[in-house]
């Protein structure tokens, strides 16, 4: 094992998901890929454009929480790289794993009720579905 993904968004799912990549990255010696997609599927679906506003400060918020994510790896010895990537979260993190050639892929679990993951699903459960590689699930 030596490429992690961990999907991030600076929630507290992601946070634990954040310190087991960094703990697995550790311990295997393993590059650490720190990724945060800036969902904007919302808004093409209904066929609007998103506010300039709205997408420069999503952009800056993703930033922000990656070079955060990113001082935390290195700080325990991780070599790591941060990205921000835009599009259906879910589709994009595979994507890049699969781009960047990953092993694994550790993703913090949302925690929606089961009526919610019936309408709207969640990104952990597309990406369990349609992975390719392992996938670790992190509550």
């Amino acid at each position: 094992m030596k490429r992690i993904l961990v999907g991030y968004d600076g929630s507290e799912n992601a946070e634990r998901a954040l310190d087991f990549a960094i703990e697995l990255a550790s311990k295997f010696s393993a590059r650490l890929f720190v990724v945060e997609v800036i969902d904007l599927t919302l808004f093409y679906n209904s066929g609007v454009l998103p506010p300039l506003e709205a997408t420069k400060s999503l952009e800056e918020k993703a930033k922000k929480d990656v070079k955060k994510a990113i001082e935390k790896a290195k700080s325990k010895g991780v070599d790591t790289e941060g990205i921000t990537l835009e599009g259906d979260p879910a589709h994009s993190i595979l994507e890049f794993a699969k781009d960047n050639q990953v092993d694994v892929i550790v993703i913090g679990s949302r925690g929606l009720s089961k009526v919610q993951r019936i309408f709207l699903g969640s990104v952990s459960n597309k990406i369990v579905q349609e992975s390719r590689i392992p996938v670790i699930v992190v509550k």
